[in-house]
């Protein structure tokens, strides 16, 4: 059943349940007793269950649907992690790909599958709604991943001395492996855009803003839904990892696709239980928003005088927000100075455009942060691969990619910290809801991110002199007698960096979004990351190409005991430094929007 298309399309529900509502007061003006009825006391407004029906506020919603829309998540990491976590590996073994070029590939792979959710956002924001976006991308993530199995059954790629691909004569079919491969895998990031932005915002929308324990709840919903996100990750780089690297990567591969269908399926059992909002007839609000843009421009001689009549005939009171960005306040007004219902924006759609150019420099900032985040799945896991993996099991090596199990173990244990003592005491000194400020604790993971650079940097100048003191230089393939818990710090200390960074940007751009935008205002978020990654392939290339040549071995050689990852390590903690000192200059300057939460 189209159950989106139906909360969009029919707009005499609305209708009758105006009628409807008009009809309980009237009983209760005749008769006080109706006055305690379940509609008027249970209802939440602009909400409407499965059916079309006005939703019920004690039978619907807060974590009982939040947890099957969860559920969905955490099979959703299972199989996105199952992937990029090892993807490294797969594309310089059985691929035979260069470290320098697979290290590029994989962050042009996560580049685009955190950039993609904005056509997804706006997809479902605008024609198919959360839940039918959602179900759609779904079935395509499993075809994806059933597709990706299928080209690991086609054998692998056998390179030596890890020789380029390029250099090697691939036949007809091992062509068509690699094709089949890379188009699997850019289905998955095509599905990943469309279900990252809805299952988060419509696990929030199960939570009414307008009840104050509910508004609490939702608070809490982001953080335990980082919590549900990584320890879905945290059993894939437990698992799944082992039995890439030392059984199969067929069965690596299908294991996601199994886990995915059964997310789905779970993800459906809580229909009836969904809050679904009302959306009727009106205008995209990525059109009305960017019409606020277009008018201001052509009405970029109007003087501001205009503009000030104009407020003070539609009795405006100027606030400390309305005062930013004045240029947008021209879309008021038509070009031709005419004021006809439909040729000048609202100053509710103005007030948005503001809100939506008001978040850029956050955006911008956080940039670095993402740059530095592309890091733990390519060149730590790299690093790792060479360090000594034994464990008291005997034969038993811990994969070189299940390390990032350290950063959603520590997600895992932190957020039940954060949100159970630290933010109670917090609250209770800063008398804020959630303890401290959004933007305060997008900070704080900034901080200790770079941290964690320099101290990778340090470990990584440790391992090359051990490697230079046991005659390891020249021999890539010879473990470096260094035991891999040396990683240990870098990998925690970036788990908690997610918990104050990742969480907290995950919150503001919801929150600082009008409701219409709020899938879009996620898919901002994701941008981030997916900019970032760019980012990091463009920089690694350029330094590629900077300190090769000549004879000479660069950053990223393939013997990585010739290579010089700690100069890069430390070339990000200044870059994070640089960047965190940008973003709390931008943070002196935000002005929370009025519908969010203003702590």
């Amino acid at each position: 059943m189209n159950y989106d298309l139906l909360l969009q399309s029919d707009h005499w529900l609305s209708l009758n349940y105006s009628k409807t509502f008009i009809r309980a007061i009237s009983m209760s003006i005749s008769d006080p007793s109706a006055a305690q009825t379940p509609l008027l006391d249970d209802t939440i407004d602009g909400c409407l269950d499965y059916k079309g029906r006005p939703v019920r506020r004690s039978s619907s919603g807060c974590w009982i649907s939040a947890s099957f829309i969860i559920v969905v998540e955490i099979a959703e990491r299972f199989a996105y992690y199952g992937i990029s976590s090892n993807l490294i590996t797969y594309l310089t073994g059985p691929l035979g790909e260069s470290t320098a070029t697979a290290a590029a590939q994989v962050n042009a792979w996560n580049g685009a599958a955190s950039l993609l959710p904005l056509l997804g956002a706006f997809i479902a924001d605008s024609f198919l709604g959360r839940y039918r976006t959602i179900i759609l991308a779904s079935l395509v993530y499993i075809l994806g991943l059933g597709l990706l199995a299928l080209s690991a059954t086609l054998g692998s790629i056998s390179s030596s001395g890890g020789q380029n691909a390029d250099d090697i004569a691939l036949s007809s079919s091992l062509q068509f492996q690699v094709i089949l491969f890379f188009s699997s895998l850019y289905l998955v990031a095509f599905a990943q855009g469309g279900h990252k932005p809805c299952v988060q915002a419509f696990g929030a929308d199960q939570f009414d803003t307008q009840d104050p324990e509910e508004c609490k709840a939702k608070s809490s919903f982001f953080n335990w839904w980082y919590f549900g996100m990584c320890a879905g990750t945290l059993t894939t780089l437990s698992i799944l990892n082992y039995i890439q690297d030392n059984l199969s990567w067929v069965l690596g591969f299908a294991i996601p696709g199994i886990v995915m269908a059964v997310g789905l399926v779970v993800f459906l059992l809580g229909t009836m239980t969904y809050r679904y909002s009302v959306k009727g007839d009106e205008e995209s609000p990525i059109v009305t928003v960017g019409r606020v843009f277009i008018l201001a421009v052509r009405n970029r001689k109007t003087s501001y005088s205009a503009i000030a009549a104009e407020e003070e005939a539609r009795g405006i009171l100027a606030t400390e927000s309305s005062k930013q960005f004045k240029f947008l306040d021209k879309a008021l007004l038509a070009p031709d100075g005419s004021k006809e219902q439909g040729e000048v924006c609202s100053i509710r759609e103005v007030e948005e455009a503001k809100a939506v150019i008001r978040l850029a420099p956050i955006w911008a900032t956080s940039l670095i942060y993402a740059i530095a985040f592309a890091q733990s799945s390519t060149f730590f896991t790299k690093q790792g691969a060479t360090m000594d993996r034994s464990t008291a099991m005997m034969g038993f090596e811990i994969p070189a990619a299940s390390l990032q199990s350290f950063i959603s173990l520590s997600v895992v244990l932190f957020i039940p910290i954060y949100d159970r003592i630290f933010v109670p005491l917090a609250r209770a000194l800063t008398g804020k809801q959630a303890g401290i400020t959004l933007l305060q604790r997008i900070g704080s993971g900034m901080v200790i991110s770079t941290i964690s650079l320099v101290i990778a940097a340090v470990v990584e100048m440790r391992r090359l002199k051990i490697a230079e003191e046991y005659g390891l230089l020249d021999k890539p393939n010879v473990m470096v007698p260094m035991s891999v818990w040396w990683l240990v710090p870098q990998y925690a200390l970036y788990g908690l960096a997610d918990v104050f960074t990742m969480v907290g940007l995950q919150e503001f751009f919801y929150d600082q979004m009008p409701n219409e935008l709020r899938s879009v205002g996620l898919a901002l978020y994701l941008s981030i990351f997916g900019v970032g990654s760019f980012l990091s392939s463009f920089l690694i290339s350029a330094i590629e190409n900077l300190t090769s040549g000549d004879g000479r071995d660069s950053w990223f050689a393939n013997n990585l005991n010739r290579a010089h990852l700690d100069y890069f390590f430390l070339l990000l903690a200044v870059l994070s430094a640089v960047g965190l000192t940008l973003y709390v200059c931008c943070t002196k300057y935000y002005i929370y929007a009025r519908w969010g939460r203003t702590f």
